[in-house]
């Protein structure tokens, strides 16, 4: 996972935190939706409710796993979690805005 934005005040003032996931590293995407989520949030992983309350993980994965033709090059999905607006892009950005 690649920090695109540092948490600086700018990026506290427009409320938004941008990770780039390398969709071929062996770290799951929801430990890195987590870990951008307790960035973002400036707490720890372990006093967030798990992922899995908001979407089903093993769905997301799938989803963005890469395929027998290569990469899916296409698509997004967003969902609420933790008080966060989580977008996920095809393009591995996990892009995480206030709510």
């Amino acid at each position: 996972m690649t920090e695109m934005t540092s948490r600086s005040p700018s990026a506290q003032a427009t409320g938004r935190y941008v990770v780039q996931y390398d969709r071929l590293d062996t770290e799951p995407l929801s430990v890195a939706i987590v870990d951008a989520v307790a960035t973002f949030r400036n707490r720890d992983v372990t006093e967030l409710e798990p992922l899995h309350y908001a979407i089903d993980t093993d769905a997301l994965e799938r989803l963005f796993e890469p395929r027998a033709d290569g990469v899916r090059d296409g698509g997004s999905v967003t969902f609420e979690y933790s008080d966060c607006l989580v977008t996920i892009t095809a393009a591995g950005e996990i892009r995480i805005d206030s709510a």
